[in-house]
């Protein structure tokens, strides 16, 4: 079996992102960001460029012309919205195929629990925009995957990759899970703290001391996504709800164990991923 420090330290597992990217986050995650650097890093890259413009022409701003250049965009979407879209882009395009996993049914999935954790956020001031936090949070699963596929197919054979049981399944053979193996790459990405101790925590969020109240949101939001792969009845719902830490955050429990909290996501939309 393999560490946590050594599957971190892999180069087969730990996939790279464009240096542009990486600069952008770093200055991004400063304390005082130069949107001049942030823009003239991101109009290098292509997707990012496409990404920026297609949010700030869209309908939401109802703006007079169109915003033709990425520091018209970046000066209006701000610096935060723009953080969290390049978080979004980094991690999510360092994965488009993983053996072992259902990639589509993956994103599916991720979509729904992004959509989720911003539902059950709902005013709350967080440090980190909860779409991205749970349209992320699982990639650590991929890392793994990628650098132990042979210890991955065996637990697999006993734990579905997407079932509520599986970080705990994870961490009873390894001693850490996909949330632990997250927050490691994150860390290794420079990425904001608050999303690394989101995603460290989320397997077990009132277990460990230092944990980001974020964390108890995520882990009532994946779960439910989970029960949602696995095809829970109403009874399996009612029966795995994990109580505790939605009555210790407030969580409206209707809203959890509605049948669609939210629209859930299309393999069309999950399809955008794999592209």
């Amino acid at each position: 079996m393999m560490d946590l420090m050594s599957l971190l330290a892999s180069r087969v597992a730990l996939p790279s992102i464009p240096r542009v990217i990486a600069l952008a986050l770093t200055e991004l995650n400063g304390g005082e960001p130069d949107p001049e650097r942030v823009s003239t890093l991101l109009e290098k890259d292509p997707v990012m460029t496409v990404r920026l413009l297609k949010v700030a022409n869209s309908a939401r701003f109802q703006l007079g012309k169109p915003v033709g250049t990425v520091a018209s965009a970046v000066a209006l979407l701000g610096l935060r919205p723009v953080r969290d879209m390049t978080i979004e882009a980094a991690m999510t395009s360092a994965f488009r195929k993983v053996g072992g996993v259902d990639m589509k049914q993956f994103w599916r999935y991720s979509l729904d629990t992004a959509r989720v954790t911003e539902l059950l956020t709902g005013k709350k001031v967080v440090a980190v925009s909860p779409y991205t936090v749970g349209l992320v949070h699982a990639l650590g699963e991929l890392v793994m995957h990628r650098g132990m596929p042979a210890e991955m197919e065996r637990l697999s054979a006993r734990v579905n990759v997407f079932s509520p049981r599986r970080a705990r399944a994870e961490y009873q053979m390894l001693g850490y899970s996909y949330a632990q193996v997250g927050a490691g790459f994150a860390r290794a990405w420079n990425l904001p703290d608050a999303l690394v101790e989101t995603l460290e925590h989320q397997d077990a969020p009132f277990q460990r001391e230092g944990y980001e109240p974020m964390a108890g949101i995520l882990h009532v939001a994946s779960w439910r996504c989970r029960a949602h792969e696995m095809r829970y009845t109403e009874r399996r719902l009612a029966v795995t709800f994990p109580d505790e830490t939605a009555l210790a955050l407030g969580l409206d429990v209707s809203v959890v164990l509605a049948h669609a909290p939210v629209d859930w996501a299309s393999s069309r939309e999950a399809q955008l991923f794999l592209e």
